[in-house]
């Protein structure tokens, strides 16, 4: 049962105070009362209120002084004035004090009711607000950067480096690394932690849609906008905004970010209204931005603009004695969502996942951890277990010979093509074998993706749904 909100009434006039006190105890508030600022102070010292109504024009100190006493030590209680005398600086002063209403005299009781629920409504807002930032703090704080190895130490020291600064980030990093993680880890622990993150996957969204979603658009300046939208740059005002993918952007939007980066400032599409905005920027890339500068497919004013502070993402391969803490760490989550015994790996299992070269990094991973707590059996999770292409000989992560290298040695040609293979298989069936995506997922063109696979021989499973013309 839900504890009823306490309101403490300071007021001289004992008629008007006892009315006030028959009304809201009629609605089920818990109500004291005082009839003077010193005795209201008292008890607010005393106990806890979760809102104070309040007398301006009181004997000795008057409310003005118990909305001063508030805001220094009881910043969460609200507070609703009442005055005689009505005016515009009356009201300006209290709200300016930290007043959330005002109320003349003499009050309606049907106001009173209807703005103390508000105001209680309000406060219980503003908590949950709180709490959820508070939630998401601990949530994408360092806690969740996982890892004790060199790699990822220095990514820790950087973000501490970074994160009290409003410096532009640019992530670097393969697709699957913990970019986005980063990039909420450096808000969180930023003095923007209090405003929004509004992340953009600039790749995710079509390229005549992009402009509108990052700066908006006013009424009637395109078919079907019916209404003024606010973009992502505003929705970010006040906070950060991390651009994901953004060596995907047009050249004809790089020009418009350039613009937001050196002046914080830009125009809804079909406005003319100059909007500024006081933002932190982070973007992030899978590609090689400096190879695309030289050959023409990225500004290079916007790439000095954005490497302020490049963080490179290493990916999984490279850090090999980081996978049992994330392995351990991704099963305890899963076994926890899904209500399962919690499983652990067995040295064989965590010998075979430190030698996969993982090209999903660290989102294949956590992948497979959920897969391995749904079909594996017993509390302990085998090499037998693990799906076969762990299991088949695969380079070692950090590159090195494998700990199983025959002892008359391989076919180093064919063996490379078998590695190929399997990684176009791969990227084939994370991609619902839509040939695109799973070009993007490769680095490679969708020309030179589909010769690799007729040279490979490699075909679509006969069960596959029909895809769109577009996609195939």
């Amino acid at each position: 049962m839900k504890t009823p909100a306490a309101v403490l009434i300071i007021e001289d006039d004992r008629a008007q105070r006892e009315a006030l006190q028959e009304i809201l105890a009629g609605e089920g508030y818990e109500v004291e009362t005082a009839p003077d600022a010193e005795t209201g102070l008292a008890r607010l010292q005393e106990s806890g209120f979760e809102l104070v109504l309040t007398d301006m024009a009181l004997p000795g100190q008057n409310g003005l002084e118990i909305l001063k006493y508030l805001g220094r030590h009881r910043p969460d209680t609200m507070c609703i004035v009442i005055t005689g005398y009505a005016t515009i600086k009356n009201s300006v002063t209290a709200m300016r004090l930290g007043a959330y209403d005002y109320l003349a005299k003499p009050v309606d009781p049907q106001e009173l009711r209807l703005v103390v629920r508000r105001a209680l409504e309000h406060k219980h807002l503003k908590e949950e607000n709180l709490h959820l930032k508070k939630q998401l703090y601990k949530r994408f704080g360092f806690a969740n950067i996982i890892g004790t190895s060199e790699a990822i130490t220095r990514i820790f020291d950087l973000i501490r480096k970074v994160a009290d600064t409003d410096s532009t980030v640019l992530l670097l990093g393969e697709s699957g690394t913990g970019k986005e993680l980063i990039a909420r880890a450096i808000h969180y622990n930023s003095p923007r932690r209090q405003g929004p993150l509004i992340p953009v996957n600039c790749a995710a969204i079509p390229e005549e849609l992009l402009e509108s979603e990052l700066f908006g658009h006013e009424r009637g300046a395109f078919t079907h906008a019916v209404r003024t939208r606010l973009g992502r740059f505003e929705q970010a005002n006040g906070g950060t905004i991390f651009l994901d993918e953004i060596a995907d952007m047009s050249p004809g939007l790089q020009v418009k970010i350039l613009r937001v980066l050196q002046d914080r400032a830009f125009e809804r599409i079909g406005g003319v209204k100059t909007i500024r905005v006081d933002i932190r920027v982070i973007a992030a890339t899978n590609q090689d931005l400096e190879t695309l500068v030289s050959q023409g497919r990225f500004r290079e004013d916007l790439f000095y603009r954005l490497n302020v502070i490049p963080i490179r993402v290493p990916p999984l391969r490279e850090r090999p004695s980081d996978i049992p803490l994330l392995a351990a760490h991704f099963l305890q989550e899963f076994s926890r969502k899904k209500k399962k015994p919690l499983k652990r790996l067995s040295p064989g299992a965590l010998d075979l996942l430190q030698r996969y070269p993982w090209p999903g990094n660290v989102r294949e991973l956590e992948n497979l951890m959920e897969r391995l707590v749904i079909l594996c059996e017993g509390d302990t999770v085998q090499a037998g277990d693990l799906p076969e292409r762990f299991r088949s000989g695969w380079p070692t992560a950090a590159g090195s010979v494998p700990a199983d290298f025959p002892e008359h040695g391989v076919h180093l040609t064919e063996a490379v093509q078998n590695y190929e293979r399997r990684l176009i298989l791969m990227a084939l069936e994370k991609s619902n074998w839509v040939k695109s995506r799973a070009a993007q997922l490769l680095h490679l063109n969708r020309t030179t993706l589909i010769e690799k696979m007729k040279k490979q021989k490699i075909q679509p499973p006969k069960d596959l749904a029909p895809l769109p013309p577009r996609f195939v």
